[in-house]
């Protein structure tokens, strides 16, 4: 298996030439009722992921397939899988993976099976949150918990934030409602005091997320929630848990109710399928939720093996990325989820793709002599077709469109005005933007007219449940790493957060020396 940088590969050279040769895809001529039947990969979860209205004709699939199969993207993630190491800039694992199930051979490090030490730690929280919901474990004045609060940052907020709301609605009507979770990240005070001048404190489990047990803003907010706990006079070690690694100082800490763990082979956008995200999404709908997450996105993982780039949806997915990215010039991305309930999954997935991918070096910290991760932005529609849309439909950049809908809402409640039900229109706005972006339209006023050739992919299905949000999540993660195999860089650490974090630390030690850095301090009274 080799490591080579994407442009010294004969698929790059190949993909070169077709773009010369410029791209025949008539939006127009080509979206056909029988392409877009047709342009469909099967995804886990019962989603479906549609191409059609991307350019990419036969000729440009099969030097992508050519591409897949050049660079081993396959051979590459079962390397990955079977605990080779990945993050090399970190000389670690990279092991999410095996947060949600064996696909690979045992991984054995640190002298301990890790698989069998996540489902381990997956039992203990999943027990925790059983005892919690039973009335077994209350807070110290004996009253049960209703409310959980998560402290965390950046992974350890985005994903699983966006996790909870996504299936805050859908627990609603199906019965799965246990606690209330909100989150604290911002290390602004503001934040921490929104959250707790709504939060009953006597009523609640917080949930403090740090692996290294030494994140600036998040130790900050622990001290914040202790002394509002004391001040109303409860005791902090019985209302906050941990999730950290074991080499922490958080670890096998009397102050904290509990404490489950982590390794530094779980990467902190990665996380959500760890104690990171099942703590709190155990503790508000119940750990058989959480279970059906794992296993969508278990499903996922297990269709990412597929060598097909038609029949694995991730892989087709982060090719056509490659494409758009290196040959078309696009470095933008819109992640647009027409469900209110993954208002927050964009910011996750701009977190994931652009903290992974982010890279001007290969894997072996020599620079790469092409484009690497896309900038990723996105909102829900339709609120976004009232913002941004503007620029995207008739702005002079082209931005590749990631649609995701739904047939059906979570909650089934809804009303019927003009002859439509509200989530018919909703339905009725994606497939007009699809295509609106597709075809365009034409018009004598200049101010009118629309150029289409806009590319969008969606996915698709029936409701969004916990097997399904399991199943998008691993989606964008796979395709987030086979990007990641071809422009031969290292998705797994994240050196970019680190200077800022020490620059910090010296404008608050004082006396740094740098003019720049105590002129700015000096601006902001510090």
């Amino acid at each position: 298996m080799r490591y080579i940088d994407f442009d010294k590969t004969q698929a790059f050279t190949t993909l070169s030439a077709l773009t010369r040769e410029g791209v025949h895809f008539d939006y127009a001529a080509e979206l056909t009722a029988e392409r877009i039947r047709s342009a469909v990969a099967p995804m886990a979860g019962g989603l479906s992921y549609s191409f059609a209205a991307k350019p990419v004709t036969k000729n440009v699939l099969a030097a992508l397939q050519a591409l897949a199969d050049e660079q081993e993207l396959i051979a590459k993630y079962r390397a990955l899988l079977d605990g080779d190491m990945m993050n090399t800039g970190e000389r670690r694992k990279a092991l999410h993976h095996l947060l949600r199930g064996q696909l690979g051979t045992d991984v054995i490090a640190d002298g301990k099976n890790l698989g069998d030490f996540y489902k381990q730690e997956l039992a203990r929280f999943s027990r925790f949150a059983d005892d919690v919901h039973a009335g077994a474990v209350t807070g110290s004045t004996g009253k049960r918990f209703t409310h959980a609060v998560q402290i965390g940052i950046g992974g350890s907020d985005l994903g699983p934030r966006a996790l909870y709301l996504a299936l805050e609605q859908w627990a609603a009507v199906e019965g799965s409602r246990k606690l209330t979770a909100k989150f604290i990240s911002n290390v602004d005070p503001d934040d921490a005091s929104a959250v707790l001048a709504s939060t009953p404190l006597e009523e609640t489990v917080f949930v403090l997320v740090s692996k290294s047990g030494t994140t600036q803003e998040t130790l900050a907010n622990e001290l914040f929630v202790k002394e509002k706990l004391k001040a109303a006079g409860l005791d902090p070690s019985r209302h906050i848990v941990a999730v950290t690694s074991e080499t922490s100082p958080l670890a096998h800490n009397p102050a904290y109710l509990d404490s489950f763990y982590i390794d530094d082979y779980i990467g902190g956008r990665y996380s959500s399928t760890s104690g990171v995200g099942g703590v709190i999404l155990s503790l508000s709908f119940g750990a058989g939720v959480f279970k059906q997450i794992l296993e969508g996105a278990h499903e996922a993982d297990a269709l990412a093996l597929e060598s097909d780039i038609l029949k694995n949806a991730s892989l087709l997915d982060a090719l056509i990325g490659v494409w758009e990215r290196n040959f078309l010039g696009f470095p933008y991305t819109a992640a647009l989820p027409y469900s209110q309930a993954l208002s927050r999954f964009p910011a996750h997935l701009q977190q994931l793709d652009m903290e992974s991918n982010g890279k001007r070096v290969n894997r072996n910290g020599q620079p790469v002599g092409y484009a690497t991760g896309p900038v990723v932005f996105g909102e829900p529609g339709t609120n976004g077709q009232h913002s941004f849309y503007q620029l995207l439909h008739q702005g002079t950049d082209i931005v590749p469109l990631q649609f995701i809908g739904f047939v059906e809402s979570q909650r089934g409640d809804d009303v019927t005005v003009d002859g439509s039900s509200s989530q018919t229109k909703l339905k009725a706005n994606l497939a007009a933007q699809i295509t609106a972006f597709a075809k365009g339209k034409t018009d004598a006023d200049p101010n009118k007219e629309f150029t289409g050739k806009r590319p969008s992919s969606l996915i698709f299905g029936k409701r969004l449940t916990p097997h399904a949000l399991g199943a998008l999540l691993a989606h964008f993660e796979n395709k987030v790493m086979f990007q990641g195999f071809v422009w031969n860089i290292n998705s797994f650490d994240q050196e970019g957060v680190q200077l800022g974090k020490a620059l910090t630390k010296k404008v608050l030690a004082g006396g740094s020396g740098d003019a720049a850095l105590e002129a700015y301090s000096r601006l902001l009274d510090i």
